[in-house]
């Protein structure tokens, strides 16, 4: 089984994340930020990855610290899960429309993180949420799971539509890149022989 459960505690954040990359996309996410949760679930349910996500942060300063927080441990508990890598896809890709919005996600879990995020959503807020957290998560994520990221946005009017389909074309692509490639279940993809 390829799961993995991390618990990181600072003065601002306390959370736990557990995952399970062979999963069928169920989840279970309360950080108090109602929004985030809405994308975390996209994620797993888009990823098929099984998501069990605790965060308790300083909600009374802003969100900032359990957005950010959250995407580290998950990127952790990726890098956890993933162990050497061997027998993955390694890479993916996918372009998702969501109504105006059309965005493209491709990575490589590489273990180099890299994030390229060429999103411009026009409000600042998606409800109470402030909307630059969501390239906060994804730089966390990148960082934290070792993972080249690029997402670009090609159309989009709104914002709620840009950053779910933002989230939802990570999920797809992630899903492609830690399914396993029957044709080398026992190999590192790379030629240098490791990630």
């Amino acid at each position: 089984m390829r799961h993995a459960r991390i618990a990181r505690q600072t003065a601002e954040t306390n959370i736990t994340v557990e995952i399970n990359l062979d999963g069928s996309g169920t989840y279970d996410n309360q950080t108090g930020v109602g929004f985030f949760d809405h994308m975390l679930d996209q994620l797993s349910r888009h990823a098929l990855i099984d998501m069990t996500i605790r965060a308790e942060g300083d909600l009374h300063i802003d969100d900032h610290h359990t957005v950010e927080d959250t995407g580290i441990a998950l990127g952790q508990a990726l890098t956890e899960a993933l162990g050497d890598k061997r027998g993955i896809r390694r890479y993916g890709a996918c372009l998702l429309p969501m109504d105006d919005a059309l965005v493209r996600a491709a990575l490589d879990l590489s273990g180099r993180p890299y994030l390229v995020w060429n999103v411009a959503l026009p409000t600042q807020k998606i409800g109470t949420f402030d909307c630059e957290l969501v390239r906060e998560f994804f730089q966390a994520l990148s960082t934290h799971g070792g993972i080249t990221l690029h997402v670009d946005q090609l159309h989009g009017l709104n914002s709620h539509h840009i950053a779910e389909a933002a989230f939802k074309a990570v999920a797809r692509a992630l899903r492609d890149a830690v399914e396993t490639d029957p044709r080398k279940a026992d190999a590192i993809p790379s030629t240098k022989g490791a990630l």
